[in-house]
């Protein structure tokens, strides 16, 4: 089973990537292809659901795409022209197969399937109201809590239910919904967490990102609004605004890693915005140097960003292999240690003497950064200069990232000067929240409605965190724990 790389536990993990498909022969070999591209996004486990105008049909499995949906037989265990999938990297339940998306139900309307992007922050209260109202669930992920909420409503119409059901959670979601009916694709009020929708002939796309519908040769329409529901049913499409307007605040993280650098997010292109970042960090911290190092692979926009404002050199000093995981992990520091060469190793022939400027997206819990400049140090670099596209991250995130409890994130426990003794680097700077604004076409970040969430940075929520708050709140996941094969 190939999942997540655990080299990649100092990143900030996106929860998962959904796609979506309604009115195409073999849709399900469509979304298997979305997925694939959508894989960054969540390599935990996968699932593709479909209907053929009858029955619905589903496949969930550990691990990636590839090895669980590129056979035959379970492409064609699943017909139907409509069908949605979801790669997932798990923040709220454990994982297991139970978790894997998406969800499926039975409600009185009929069949009902779930594809979520994003993370609840009050999925436990509400969990806890319907357990005492006799709902019976079958997984520990936030999800389940919209499909008990929609099957529980006392609204007549399926979409007033379901509408009933967005109403009553908090948080960040961007979800695909599967009935009999045809297909709901929606976002939150605030638009913490990406989706877009594009046209292939006849057939109606809902992805996380722009680059999915590239990969399918889909046509990119047009983000879904915040707060908007799409309904599509057969050839029709319409599209309802249930809740009352507010001022946007996507994702941020979106630019800095979690997109793939070839989609385009609100009209501009990542990779674009990436080297501005660079960029940006060159002018407010730059540093004499001979050679300017992306910490591959999230790391090289940024990198040739700053090597092109700062006219040092841009070269490749970190080779990165690309087929390492967990499967080659055993128990034990040392060879947990030694591992990270299978994934990193220095390109020492070029590094030796040499006074090296590495570039990375973030810093989380630093582990991975004090490895590599001591890699950079043991190729013989004379100095090692850490740069940061993005600004320190002191707050942990509620909606949809896996981050560390704020205790284990080095920004919030040591000030730059012991964040930089941590990582034995020669200096360490980071991009400022201002920067980061200006690198996306802002002047600065605004203080009051600023324009994107940046609470990992800043600490400031855009939403009630009714869960966190809750310091007498007692987990109720189920007991029984599911073995992974």
């Amino acid at each position: 089973m190939l999942t997540t790389n655990p080299f990649d536990d100092d990143h900030l993990h996106e929860e998962c990537g959904i796609f979506g498909v309604s009115q195409t022969e073999g849709a399900a070999a469509l979304v298997a292809l979305g997925l694939h591209a959508l894989q960054h996004r969540g390599q935990e486990a996968a699932g593709i659901t479909t209907f053929d105008g009858a029955m619905f049909h589903t496949h969930r499995a550990m691990g990636h795409v590839a090895g669980n949906f590129d056979r035959d037989d379970v492409i064609r265990s699943l017909p139907g022209e409509i069908a949605c999938g979801h790669v997932r990297y798990s923040t709220t339940g454990e994982t297991a197969l139970r978790n894997v998306q998406p969800l499926y139900a039975e409600l009185s309307s009929g069949g009902f399937a779930i594809a979520h992007n994003g993370n609840l922050s009050n999925a436990m209260k509400l969990r806890r109201e319907l357990v005492r109202r006799g709902s019976i669930f079958q997984s520990t992920s936030d999800t389940e809590t919209i499909i008990h909420l929609v099957a529980t409503s006392s609204y007549r119409t399926l979409l007033d239910r379901f509408i009933d059901a967005l109403k009553q959670i908090e948080g960040a979601y961007a979800l695909i919904v599967m009935t009999p009916e045809g297909m709901i694709a929606c976002r939150d009020p605030l638009g913490i967490r990406p989706l877009v929708m594009g046209k292939l002939d006849d057939a109606i796309i809902f992805a996380s990102e722009s680059v999915a519908l590239d990969v399918v040769g889909a046509e990119f329409v047009r983000e879904v609004e915040p707060g908007e529901l799409v309904i599509v049913q057969g050839s029709e499409m319409r599209s309802v605004h249930p809740f009352a307007p507010l001022s946007p605040r996507p994702c941020i993280f979106e630019w800095v890693y979690f997109s793939r650098p070839d989609s385009i997010v609100d009209d501009q292109s990542i990779y674009s915005v990436r080297k501005n970042i660079g960029a940006q960090l060159a002018i407010e911290a730059p540093v004499e140097a001979d050679l300017v190092i992306p910490v591959p692979d999230s790391g090289v926009p940024a990198a040739i960003g700053y090597a092109q404002e700062s006219g040092i050199p841009f070269e490749l000093g970190i080779i990165r292999s690309h087929y390492v995981g967990r499967t080659f992990i055993q128990p034990g520091d040392k060879v947990r240690h030694l591992g990270v060469k299978l994934k990193h190793n220095a390109n020492r022939a070029l590094i030796k003497g040499k006074r090296v400027v590495l570039i990375d997206d973030s810093i989380v819990r630093g582990t991975t950064s004090l490895k590599i400049v001591q890699m950079m140090r043991d190729a013989g670099a004379a100095e090692v200069h850490m740069r940061i596209a993005s600004p320190p991250t002191r707050h942990s995130c509620f909606y949809g990232v896996d981050t560390p409890e704020r205790a284990k994130l080095l920004a919030a426990k040591h000030d730059l000067g012991g964040m930089t003794e941590f990582i034995h680097a020669d200096s360490l700077a980071f991009v400022s929240i201002d920067g980061l604004y200006k690198a996306l076409g802002e002047t600065h970040r605004a203080d009051i409605r600023p324009k994107y969430c940046d609470a990992c940075f800043t600490g400031d929520y855009p939403t009630s965190l009714t869960d966190h708050d809750d310091t007498t709140a007692v987990d109720q996941f189920a007991l029984l724990a599911e073995r992974v094969n």
